[in-house]
């Protein structure tokens, strides 16, 4: 059998699940993961090797109207990979009762693409199968997808049967990375967005989205088998400094203590982190932060 080898885009609108199945998919934790909606800011890349295949998957920031200068960059981010894969997976919420304007916009960019496309329901755990149907049969008449599958991200056997699909639509060819590679993001990267993963989690409503992290500081020690970061937490307003870093520090302290674990599981290392938190008025309006925070727009 030849071995096949591709990209693979997931697209969808905020909290479809994109993040959550390409964890599924990979094994491995790479893509942050909220309830919140617009979690993912950046393309991630990750790497998926077989004997009989490659699959390079890029996970894309949910698609919505932007409201500033970062939403923007995330919108670039998420169209710009229609057009230079193999495939393109595009996550729905099986609990929606019909197309919605975000969904549409996604369809206009799937025609212009003409990249294949296979479309996942997600979330059908939530739903009862009678009420796929109607909204199957508009997903169905709306684009002409490749296959429709209905799935849960949060189930295993998810894995095996979008796989699947994808290797079907997948070309011959050669390995673009080592077999051992997992994701492109660099480590600063990854500890940058664990980071802001537990911010997501454990602060409410409009705080988290008002949240840069920047590490300023990636210490390795192999001798010691040991990684000192420091890192600067930027808010757009006071209150919400107040609010990060909570009563007696307590909620920084809890903070850095969850990345911390993580980081440690993911880099197989001791981690020494150290947190700042400092007030940076309209940030995701500023270009200059922007960049200085990794979301450079395209050139």
């Amino acid at each position: 059998m030849a071995f096949k080898s591709g990209f693979i885009t997931i697209v969808g609108r905020p909290n479809a699940g994109k993040s959550t199945l390409l964890n599924l998919l990979t094994g491995e934790k790479v893509a942050i993961i909220s309830k919140k909606p617009q979690t993912t800011r950046h393309n991630i890349r990750t790497v998926v090797t077989t004997e009989n295949y490659q699959m390079v998957f890029v996970d894309t920031p949910g698609i919505h109207k932007p409201k500033n200068k970062l939403g923007e960059y995330m919108m670039e981010e998420a169209f710009s990979t229609f057009d230079d894969v193999d495939v393109i997976l595009y996550l729905v919420d099986a609990t929606d009762k019909s197309i919605g304007p975000g969904d549409s916009m996604i369809i206009e960019a799937l025609k212009k693409s003409g990249t294949p496309a296979v479309l996942l329901m997600n979330k059908i755990d939530l739903v009862e199968k009678q009420s796929l149907l109607p909204l199957m049969a508009q997903y169905n008449e709306a684009f002409d997808f490749e296959e429709i599958i209905p799935v849960s991200a949060l189930k295993g056997e998810t894995a095996a049967v979008v796989t699947q699909a994808i290797e079907k639509l997948l070309p011959e060819g050669e390995k673009y990375y080592p077999d051992d590679m997992l994701t492109d993001q660099q480590e600063k990267v990854l500890a940058q967005e664990l980071i802001r993963e537990k911010l997501l989690y454990l602060l409410n409503d409009e705080v988290p989205h008002g949240i840069g992290v920047e590490v300023i500081r990636f210490k390795e020690d192999a001798q010691k088998n040991m990684i000192e970061i420091d890192a600067n937490i930027y808010c757009e307003k006071e209150s919400h400094k107040g609010i990060v870093i909570g009563r007696d520090g307590a909620m920084l302290k809890k903070v850095g203590t969850l990345a911390r674990q993580d980081m440690e599981r993911l880099f197989d290392s001791k981690v020494f982190l150290k947190l700042w938190v400092k007030v940076k008025e309209d940030w995701r309006n500023s270009q200059f932060m922007l960049d200085e925070l990794g979301y450079k727009a395209k050139e």
